[in-house]
């Protein structure tokens, strides 16, 4: 697995007042730095040792996000009225519920 291929974000942590690296498939890690520079390069150093430590061990390695296939469906439950308003906002917009539920989330 190339740990180059995970998600990583740097961001300010006010409680530390440092940076911190984090990585999407691997929400326990972070590394702590002086700048956003340092915390990208210790959080992708730390997720690679983690991942080669999993590998070794025959553990599961988690797939990077980027690589991983989507149906492009999932499924969602909401109160009663909360469907009955979405079905009648689409009835007055005439689209289709799939598609107000669709621009509503990518809002």
């Amino acid at each position: 697995m190339n740990a180059d291929h995970y998600t990583y974000r740097v961001t300010w942590s006010p409680e530390d007042g440092e940076h911190v690296g984090l990585c999407a498939e691997f929400s326990s890690l972070s590394w702590l730095a002086k700048t956003p520079e340092k915390a990208l390069r210790g959080i992708r150093q730390l997720v690679a040792e983690v991942v080669s430590d999993l590998a070794a061990a025959g553990e599961p390695v988690p797939s990077p996000i980027a690589e991983r296939t989507y149906s492009g469906e999932f499924r969602v439950r909401i109160p009663p009225e909360v469907h009955r308003s979405l079905v009648l906002e689409a009835a007055e917009q005439g689209i289709s519920l799939n598609r107000l539920a669709s621009a509503k989330l990518a809002a």
